[in-house]
């Protein structure tokens, strides 16, 4: 009794424990968008994205690099949908704050199959001036695990995504040096649910007539908004057979605004004063810049090279402060300790004939995220690519990618204590695969 002493949640604490599942709005916003999602093109994924914003014939320059739409002689649809697979289990256990052993299972495979579609339209206006058009997604991720499983308490169902529009124009100065700019409008919504431990809330209250995992109720959450950015792009041709590519994405703000739901044990609400009723909540946080240096290399009409070297400034963000609508819930500081990161990629593609072309490329995506700081709704580690792609020519004007990623994923530790004072401590082992087809055509 005297650990439960010294642990207890004290008033003050207690004043503030109400609402964390809205706090997990600005915890999985965080989260979710630290999973970048660079799919949006099959012939960029069968060489791990190498050369993504210098080399030629792929049409999603309009969101990888607006500068090389100036590559594209007339006009170009192309739709790209890619399905994402991403397996997740935990292993270990945890305790509550007495330092009792958590109950439930590992919660199953946490991860889950989604496709994410991509859509461009290019069109050169003469020989200087090139506009386009996209819809993709730059920012998503989603993990749900069972009910009663032992981080229920840390997350159930977390799910983010940002489709993205993208207006962009090239200008071609010369032969060597395009420049192209964007607009970009970005909708960012998240759901959200975790189970409440009204148990731990309520013991010291209760002197102990309420204990940990002894009243669990339940708390989701549901929000969304638009944000706007721009991004500008460079393609410098530095030899006849070297392209070099450079794009920059901005940090994109937005505030988003969630509604509240809660189911209490009927015997508990009485006791919470006011807190946990339906309500709503509402925090700032952005997704980060980011920028991407290309270089592809053309050997001769058989075979085909480049590397990516990418940057994201995730050290941008610091701290997210969530506000309430209900003034019995008083505003939430969490406090993120995130680190900006890398990704490298070097592929190619040889071509067979005139028709077809093979892919082949490698990557190292590094996380941002950290031991000390994981949770469960993200449970991300750095990862290897092994990628494969096949490319089939139609005809002049309609041609077809496939591209297959498999991404070796680094075990995920997690050390983590629940607002309600529960610790959960094991690793997650994960791991992904990705398939992605497209279809382009010219006119």
């Amino acid at each position: 009794m005297s650990r439960f002493l010294r642990r207890r949640p004290s008033a003050p604490m207690l004043a503030a424990v109400p609402l964390a599942i809205a706090a997990a709005l600005a915890g999985q916003a965080a989260h979710g968008s630290a999973f970048q999602l660079k799919e949006n093109s099959a012939e960029g994924l069968g060489r791990s994205f190498a050369g993504s914003a210098a080399a030629p014939g792929d049409c999603s320059v309009v969101a990888n690099n607006p500068a090389a739409m100036s590559e594209v002689q007339g006009g170009c649809f192309q739709g790209d949908v890619t399905a994402i697979n991403f397996a997740t289990k935990f292993h270990g256990g945890g305790e509550d704050f007495l330092g009792r052993p958590l109950t439930g299972g590992n919660g199953g495979d946490g991860g889950t199959t989604q496709p994410v579609p991509a859509i461009y339209l290019i069109h050169s206006i003469d020989a200087q001036w090139s506009i386009g058009a996209s819809l993709t997604v730059p920012f998503g991720f989603q993990t749900e695990y069972k009910d009663a499983w032992v981080g229920r308490y840390e997350g159930l169902k977390s799910k983010l995504q940002s489709p993205a529009l993208t207006f962009a124009a090239s200008w071609k100065p010369s032969d060597e040096l395009a420049i192209g700019a964007s607009f970009i409008a970005q909708r960012t919504s998240a759901e959200l649910s975790q189970a409440i431990d009204f148990g731990a809330i309520l013991a010291g209250p209760t002197n102990g007539a309420l204990l940990p995992q002894e009243a669990d109720g339940f708390g989701s959450l549901k929000g969304d908004d638009w944000g706007y950015g721009f991004g500008l792009g460079l393609l410098w041709k530095a030899t006849p057979n070297d392209n070099i590519g450079i794009n920059f994405h901005s940090q994109i703000d937005s505030t988003i605004e969630g509604d509240g739901k809660f189911l209490v044990p009927s015997n508990v609400l009485p006791l919470l004063g006011g807190a946990f009723v339906d309500s709503k909540g509402k925090a700032d946080f952005s997704t980060p810049a980011f920028a991407t240096l290309s270089w592809w290399h053309t050997v001769d009409q058989t075979i085909s090279f480049g590397a990516d070297l990418g940057y994201t400034h995730w050290s941008s963000f610091d701290k997210l402060e969530v506000k309430y609508a209900n003034p019995l819930q008083p505003e939430s500081l969490s406090i993120f300790d995130w680190k900006d990161s890398w990704f490298a990629s070097f592929g190619g593609d040889y071509r067979l004939d005139p028709n077809w072309t093979l892919r082949a490329g490698v990557a190292y995506d590094q996380t941002p995220t950290k031991d000390s700081t994981r949770d469960p709704r993200i449970p991300d580690g750095s990862r290897t690519w092994l990628s494969f792609g096949l490319g089939y020519k139609f005809s002049d004007d309609l041609k077809f990618e496939a591209g297959y990623v498999h991404l070796f994923v680094d075990n995920g530790s997690i050390d983590h204590v629940s607002p309600t004072f529960s610790t959960l401590v094991g690793h997650f082992e994960s791991s992904g695969n990705l398939l992605a087809v497209s279809g382009q055509w010219r006119f």
